[in-house]
């Protein structure tokens, strides 16, 4: 991968210096994961950040003998900073939900690179703090309906990590146990709403189900702005 590629698909990387780009891919390592591999195990201690070059991993929690997912993530994202940053141990599980590409980069290098590009150390803080007013906005969410939380977690994927190359927005086929869980509703109740969304024709399924196809973008956005 070129340095000016890695700008372009990853933001974290949209205000580094061209040394910075080059320094990280070249100490970067590609690797790939078949769909349902563990990617991280919890409780590992943190050794590199990885960098979703293609393909859609979930973050998920070990409750007690039953996993419970937190987020999902698609390609630009990036994970494991958390571990290196506080060096604790991973509180989460990470699984490949599709085929996955990944770039690794050590710990070390990739926290002595932040202290050396003060461009690429405010763009890391910048995201991170975007993470917390996501998890900010989905606590302020909790009382909304159901379908309002559903709507907007679809909106939210699209607009993060989906395929815009078609008319309509593409995102990953979740299992509705994970769509469920991401929103914070019941899973009957997701099954529910899904159901009269693929009526609606809002939200319609790949022929080979790998996909979800969000055909009915704008009614869902109105849905998850109420």
């Amino acid at each position: 991968m070129r340095p000016d590629l890695l700008s372009e698909l990853f933001p974290l990387f949209n205000a580094a210096n061209p040394e910075t780009l080059t320094g990280l891919l070249s100490a970067s390592t590609e690797l790939t994961y078949p769909a349902g591999r563990t990617v991280l195990m919890e409780d590992s201690w943190g050794n590199a950040i990885y960098l979703i070059v293609a393909g859609w991993i979930k973050v998920r929690h070990d409750t007690g003998g039953d996993y419970v997912t937190l987020a999902v993530l698609g390609k630009g994202d990036f994970f494991g900073e958390m571990a290196i940053l506080d060096e604790s141990p991973r509180s989460t599980d990470v699984v490949a939900l599709s085929p996955v590409k990944l770039l690794s980069i050590p710990a070390q290098h990739f926290i002595d690179t932040l202290f050396q590009d003060h461009h690429l150390h405010h763009r890391m803080l910048q995201m991170m703090v975007q993470r917390l007013r996501h998890t900010n906005s989905h606590f302020q969410r909790r009382r909304k309906p159901m379908a309002v939380k559903l709507a907007h977690t679809l909106v939210a994927l699209a607009e993060a990590y989906g395929d815009k190359t078609n008319a309509a927005p593409e995102i990953f086929n979740l299992t509705i146990d994970d769509l469920a869980a991401i929103a914070n509703i019941p899973k009957d109740d997701a099954t529910k709403i899904m159901e009269k969304l693929h009526e609606k024709d809002w939200v319609v399924i790949s022929d080979n189900g790998q996909t979800l196809q969000l055909k009915g973008f704008n009614h869902l956005t109105q849905l998850a702005q109420k």
